[in-house]
């Protein structure tokens, strides 16, 4: 009995420690859940989980690079709600001046006749890489203020969260920039199959399961983790990120250059941020200025912590952030359909996080007494 139950135990163990703790997590929430909630197997509701999965994905995934470094971006939030305005305010093909008219913006970036970069053959590719750019810059202050200078990483990233997040408002005095080009709206929502095959296609198809299958944000959101699990598996940058993360000073001793690799993950965490921004915006088919404000860092934090990443560094994979992600996104969307209001929401997601946190302490725990 005692050997049975010792080997239940191991098993239970085992699982707890598994990489795909969570994924299994998620499969069992969603299993228990549904025959008391019908609307989540529907394919509408599958659906908006898939479509919210791709863009939250990305940013935690530059939200990971920083964890693994023992560092925290809060400036996220501000470099999506940026990148979405500026972008927007660039290729918008019009603009109503009763609305925009006092902005500062108005008659040098944007006006009646569209944005600035409206009419131009490239406008989309053009803006997008501009707005990327202006997020790495932030990335670059970011990682200049921490490895150059010595601040904290939560001190520096709130200050330009605070900076950003005012100036993304203030550029448009906080209206949405409206009027976007198909081309664009396509890059949040738009579907392959359709776009290859036609109509005919769709007549197959349910479109619902085309949008959640096979689409832009899909595509891109799956090619950005492809990028970020062969950086932080595959190379000597990603073993220096982890290096930093487990024990800076060590880190430095062994050679590695500890200033630029943390340069670069901030740039790299604003970058996945402004990515992400493409894809909100066009999902939206609006520039939003606030479309990374309110409780959006406590959905990034904690689907990249929920899913193994340590909080405390050295100890990050992209897996892990995708099946945090795909956990957390199934969770808001449950407590969405149990019509629970936006207090409850945000309580319930801070004490998710607390007990990932707590997970993450016992997990650590448990594979030093394994390896002692």
């Amino acid at each position: 009995m005692s050997h049975a139950r010792r080997s239940y135990g191991k098993a239970l163990t085992d699982l707890f420690l598994s990489d795909y703790f969570v994924l299994y997590m998620s499969l069992a929430y969603f299993l228990v859940l549904v025959p008391f909630l019908p609307t989540l197997a529907t394919p509408q509701n599958l659906s908006n989980i898939l479509s919210n999965i791709w863009p939250l994905l990305v940013v935690a995934i530059g939200q990971t690079f920083v964890l693994a470094i023992a560092g925290v971006d809060l400036s996220q939030g501000a470099v999506i709600g940026l990148s979405s305005i500026l972008c927007a305010m660039l290729i918008a093909t019009g603009a109503n001046p009763d609305v925009l008219a006092k902005a500062p913006v108005w008659g040098l970036i944007i006006d009646e006749q569209g944005g600035l970069f409206n009419g131009i053959a490239a406008a989309i590719p053009l803006a997008i890489l501009l707005s990327l750019c202006v997020a790495a810059l932030v990335g670059l202050l970011n990682g200049i203020a921490v490895a150059v200078i010595g601040m904290p990483a939560f001190m520096t990233t709130m200050v330009l969260m605070l900076i950003f997040g005012a100036l993304a408002i203030y550029l448009p005095l906080s209206e949405n920039i409206n009027q976007l080009p198909p081309n664009f709206v396509m890059l949040g929502k738009g579907d392959l199959i359709s776009l290859y095959f036609g109509t005919k296609a769709e007549s197959q198809i349910p479109r619902k399961i085309i949008y959640s299958f096979v689409t832009y944000p899909m595509v891109i959101a799956l090619a950005v983790t492809f990028c970020a699990y062969v950086i932080l598996n595959r190379t000597v940058f990603g073993r220096q990120i982890l290096a930093i993360g487990s024990n800076r000073t060590a880190a430095k001793i062994s050679g590695v250059p500890v200033t630029r690799v943390i340069i670069l993950v901030f740039v790299m965490s604003s970058v996945c941020a402004g990515i992400a921004s493409i894809l909100y915006s066009g999902r939206l088919e609006a520039g939003r200025p606030t479309l990374g404000a309110g409780a959006f860092l406590l959905d990034v934090i904690g689907a990249a912590v929920i899913g193994g990443n340590s909080l405390f560094g050295g100890k990050a994979k992209i897996k892990w952030t995708f099946f945090g992600v795909l956990f957390f996104v199934l969770l808001s969307n449950t407590l969405n359909l149990m019509n629970l209001t936006a207090f409850v929401v945000d309580m319930v997601k801070g004490g998710v996080i607390v007990v990932a946190a707590l997970l993450d302490v016992w997990r650590s725990r448990l594979l030093r007494e394994r390896t002692s």
